[in-house]
């Protein structure tokens, strides 16, 4: 009870005082405004370095799976053409 009742007091007074000192409220807000301004674009500018590194990182990896997976279709074409090889080679043998 007397928790809801500081809270009456302090809102009245509150609202007391920011009627009496406006042009000091708003003199704080004016000065706070381009601060605010000023680190809200900071923060937007580390998120998206932060985002374009994280899609730099992706693409790569990406890059790199295509690449082992195209390294390992080589070595199996290459596998394969040495097993025709040896067909073909026993095929001569044998007609010979």
């Amino acid at each position: 009870m007397s928790l809801l009742i500081g809270g009456i007091i302090g809102a009245v007074l509150g609202l007391v005082s920011l009627i009496f000192w406006w042009s000091d409220f708003m003199t704080i807000i004016r000065g706070a405004f381009p601060i605010c301004l000023l680190l809200g674009g900071a923060l937007a500018i580390y998120v998206g370095v932060d985002e374009l590194q994280d899609k730099i990182r992706e693409e790569r990896q990406r890059h790199n799976e295509n690449l082992e997976k195209a390294k390992e279709e080589i070595e199996l074409a290459k596998a394969e053409a040495e097993r025709y090889k040896e067909e073909l080679k026993k095929l001569k043998d044998t007609k010979q």
